[in-house]
Order: C-alpha cells, then structure tokens, then sequence
C-alpha cells in the first residue's frame, strides 16, 4: 500500500503525555489507515472506509 501521501492526524483521545496515541490518515482512495504514532515507521492497520464509519458510530455509542 503507498502511503507516501497519507495525511497522519493523531486522535483527539490519544494521551496527551505521549502515550497510548493513535493516528489515522483517512484522506486515501479507498482506505482508512491506522498507526502508533510512537512507532510511525512500525505496522500500519488499512480499512475500508464503510467499515472505519462502523466503528466509529459504535465507539462513540460506548
């Protein structure tokens, strides 16, 4: 997957001391794509971007 345009922003419920922090970079064709950004050469989580909706939704709802 080319990420070399993604545009990263870090979760407004990431830690604010630099831990537990997540960034999402939700500006790709057909992909939402997830990393720590403690570690953003490490793994990257791709998904669709119906399915990152769901999730949300749900998230917010607990």
């Amino acid at each position: 997957m080319d990420l070399s345009s993604a545009r990263w922003r870090k979760s407004t419920r990431s830690n604010s001391s630099g831990g537990e922090c997540v960034e999402v970079a939700d500006n790709l064709a057909g992909v939402v794509a997830v990393r720590d950004s403690k570690d953003p050469s490490g793994p990257v989580l791709a998904f669709d971007p119906t399915a990152w909706q769901s999730f949300l939704g749900l998230a917010k709802r607990h």
